[in-house]
């Protein structure tokens, strides 16, 4: 599979998985900005807890794409991992639920999902590493598809609008997709008996991974809690539907990115630079030239599909859009350190100089200015982390300023169609 095609499935792939999100949000945005401000909050405090766990995905990835190996049986200690890691956090959620004040009170339902909800992000690790795109399909489309088809269901039945299905939908199908996940993933020899020393000689990665993605992901959702720390459920609301947008360019770079995977982490280093180049190159590239359709876009469905109350989320966009876009070559850029230098503590160092400034900004900025001050923060953090990005990969790949800046047209074409993945 090219490069090429393997994008364009992701992000088909994504593109439906997104569009499938987008109607749950539709559906818990019209039950009011309170309830959609609750929701964000929900999905964000599970997208935290799952970066926790990213570490063992991320290990499995590089073990199968970098080593060429069959790692069964550090796949089955992971899945053990994740089970207890599961089984504690569940714990913390009740907690959370019973103190964290009303945009947190529905947290025990993720608890549900505990012992499998970090299964199904680890597993796909295999298949990323792998190159499979087929199977990382499934996985991703599974989630969404059974939350709606439940929401269907709730409704034929007679059952009353409420933000508490839709949780309980959410989490009802993580489950069910990760059990899914599992059984597919011993049928096909992918995991065995669990491997304790395989784990252990990969602590040190994982813990790294880990840490990286808890810092990135705080990165993009720090605005969120702090916007409903200063503002309210209510704007959290609005705010996380500009978020929502934003986040929607993404889909071109991690597609990319993912496709990529296995050819960034092959031990041929020129090979591993040049296609880490044109990912970066075609991520920014294609996310410059959509950010204003992608506004223009929202300027008329937002007020007509979600109402004229979160007509203040365009603003919001129009200050998050550029630093998101330039944000876009991060996903490459982390890849080349993580998967081909096996030097996570970059992309992790690079996340918390993101954070840090995105806190800070936030902090002083949200009080004076509301939710905008929010996005000034976030572009602003972005802007700057790509720009050290770009400069610590320079140093550490030999590359030129001018092959970083200035895309190679006809390379960027052939890499493309031409890449094939190792194997």
């Amino acid at each position: 599979m090219s490069v090429l095609r393997g994008s364009l499935i992701n992000l088909a792939t994504r593109i439906l998985a997104v569009a499938l999100g987008l109607g749950i949000t539709l559906y818990t945005a019209r039950l009011g900005k309170s309830q959609q401000g609750a929701f964000a909050l929900f999905t964000a405090v599970e997208a935290v807890l799952l970066a926790v766990t990213s570490g063992f995905g991320v290990a499995l990835a590089r073990r199968v794409s970098h080593h060429g190996e069959r790692p069964s049986g550090l796949a089955g200690a992971s899945v053990a991992a994740c089970v207890v890691l599961g089984i504690l956090s569940g714990v913390g959620l009740v907690a959370a639920s019973l103190w964290g004040g009303d945009g947190y009170r529905d947290l025990w339902l993720l608890a549900l999902a505990g012992p499998l909800l970090f299964i199904t992000p680890n597993l796909s690790g295999l298949w990323l590493g792998g190159g499979h795109m087929g199977a990382l399909a499934r996985v991703t489309l599974g989630a969404p598809v059974f939350t709606l088809l439940a929401l269907l269901l709730l409704a034929l039945a007679g059952a009353a609008p409420a933000l508490r299905w839709v949780l309980l939908a959410w989490v009802v199908a993580r489950m069910v997709v990760a059990a899914g996940a599992l059984l597919a993933a011993w049928r096909g020899g992918q995991v065995g008996a669990p491997d304790l020393a395989a784990l252990k000689a990969e602590r040190g990665f994982i813990v790294v991974i880990a840490m990286t993605n808890l810092v990135g992901l705080l990165n993009y959702k720090a605005d969120l809690f702090l916007v409903e720390h200063f503002l309210g459920l209510a704007e959290t609301g609005v705010y996380s539907i500009a978020v929502l947008i934003a986040e929607l360019l993404w889909l071109v770079s991690s597609s990319v990115t993912t496709a990529a995977y296995a050819r960034i982490g092959a031990p041929d280093a020129d090979a591993a630079r040049r296609i880490t180049l044109r990912a970066v190159h075609a991520s920014v590239l294609v996310l410059v030239a959509l950010s204003p359709l992608l506004w223009l876009c929202a300027a008329m469905a937002v007020p007509l599909l979600l109402g004229p109350e979160y007509t203040p989320a365009l603003l919001a966009l129009a200050w998050l859009l550029p630093g998101v876009a330039l944000y876009g070559a991060a996903s490459a850029l982390s890849a080349w350190f993580t998967n081909h230098a096996g030097r996570p503590r970059v992309p992790a160092q690079l996340a918390t100089l993101s954070l840090v400034i995105n806190v800070v900004v936030s902090l002083v900025a949200i009080p004076r200015i509301g939710m905008l001050g929010g996005a000034l923060a976030t572009s602003l953090s972005y802007a700057v982390t790509v720009a050290i990005a770009g400069l610590w990969f320079m140093r550490a790949s030999g590359t030129s300023a001018a092959e970083l800046l200035w895309p190679d047209w006809r390379a960027l074409w052939a890499t493309g169609r031409r890449v094939r993945r190792p194997g």
